[in-house]
């Protein structure tokens, strides 16, 4: 199979360009002639791309798919065909690796396929979500207002993650800066302390033998540090991906005092938004569920999902089972009864998504605000322990000279 540039017109007479993937030069343009082009001109593209030989290690941004899906959005209900929208985005895509990924989905496209099933060779860059929505918006004729839907989706998604990122930045630095500077003092300033002490015989308070040979250690032992370090990230890691592992470490992070509250609404607010765009554009209850079971990020809600499925599936309602699991808080069952009483469920879940981001701002603000004097506190705290470890001595040889 080989590539083929083409200039070719449409009924209307509007020139388009673009590529065609086709055993030969023949063949293509039979396929653009099937698909009601009037081929102007046809040629072998030089470069053959193959998905494959693309640098799979290169991350795409989360922002970039944002303003694909917006920009691809906003072409379609502009009346431009998706072949058309993907070949204006791909010159315009500054990242090369999208750019070839977004070439090669329009090549399946031009060739005949779907639009979901392309996006589908790229679930780095896709969700599942994403791409079910696609393939729906495809199926029901409606795929302008499925991609709009999922474009208002995706740039509430980022402009939350921004908020819930930007709090973060903070208290990072702070504890950046911490490190540094005790790193600094443990491996530099301490040993020439501990070398003037020796020399003048000063009887040394606990705090300054506790700290000497906490820098004695990290001045011998770095790499023992630094190997002790990495093999128990690397080691947590692969526990973490094991079942007892993930259970454990889901459940512990539901429970910590604010931190866990706000990534359980984090949570809730993925999972209402999505749920409710997934049965707007027109995908079964069960198999929306379904959908979101891969996409929930904590093992206690799709634990959860899958036993609500069972039940949803032998015919019980969806407001009381979403009840009878305490990950789920009470409001969810209660807006979900109403929603299944008035047949507005898709309505009530995106009112509810938007509450759930309410709260999450604030407990955003709260986290902030918590962290501050708790950052400030442990900052003090530690700095006062190395003066005061590190003065005691020098005051004491002081005295011995008066």
């Amino acid at each position: 199979m080989a590539f083929f540039s083409y200039k070719a017109r449409e009924k209307t007479g509007k020139t388009v360009t673009g590529l065609v993937e086709s055993p030969s030069k023949i063949a293509a343009a039979r396929l653009l002639h099937d698909k009601q082009l009037f081929v102007v001109s046809i040629n072998e593209s030089r470069g053959k791309f193959d998905p494959a030989n693309v640098v799979r290690f290169q991350r795409v941004p989360f922002g970039e798919i944002v303003n694909f899906t917006r920009q691809i959005a906003t072409m379609v209900v502009a009346g431009l065909s998706l072949p058309e929208a993907l070949a204006i985005l791909r010159a315009q895509t500054t990242n090369q690796v999208f750019a070839s990924a977004i070439m090669d989905i329009e090549h399946s496209i031009v060739s005949g396929g779907n639009f979901g099933d392309a996006l589908a060779r790229y679930p780095q860059y896709f969700t599942p979500i994403y791409i079910a929505l696609v393939r729906a918006g495809e199926s029901s004729g409606q795929m302008d207002q499925v991609l709009m839907r999922l474009a208002d989706s995706l740039e509430g998604e980022r402009d939350f993650r921004s908020k819930v990122g930007g709090a973060m930045i903070y208290p990072v630095i702070i504890l950046t800066g911490m490190a540094i500077v005790i790193g600094i003092m443990m491996t530099v300033v301490i040993p020439k302390l501990t070398e003037l002490y020796k020399d003048f015989g000063v009887e040394l308070p606990y705090s300054t033998q506790l700290l000497i040979g906490m820098s004695t250690f990290m001045v011998n032992w770095w790499w023992l540090v630094i190997i002790v370090i990495v093999g128990g990230i690397y080691g947590f890691g692969r526990w973490r991906k094991t079942t007892t592992g993930e259970l454990v470490v889901d459940t512990i992070i539901l429970h910590i005092p604010l931190f866990g509250e706000l990534q359980k609404k984090i949570i809730l607010v993925d999972f209402t938004r999505t749920l409710s765009m997934l049965i707007t554009s027109g995908i079964r209850l069960l198999d929306a569920l379904q959908i979101l079971k891969g996409a929930l990020g904590n093992v206690l809600f799709r634990n959860a999902i899958v036993e609500i499925s069972k039940k949803v599936e032998r015919g019980f309602p969806l407001g009381d089972t979403f009840a009878q699991y305490p990950v789920f808080p009470p409001i969810v069952s209660q807006m979900m009864k109403v929603g299944e009483e008035t047949g507005k469920l898709d309505d009530t879940l995106l009112k509810l998504s938007r509450y759930f981001q309410s709260e999450s701002e604030n407990l955003v603000k709260g986290l902030t605000t918590a962290i501050e004097p708790i950052i400030m506190v442990v900052l003090g705290v530690g700095v006062g322990f190395i003066v005061i470890s590190v003065i005691t001595p020098i005051y004491n040889l002081t005295n011995q000279f008066k």
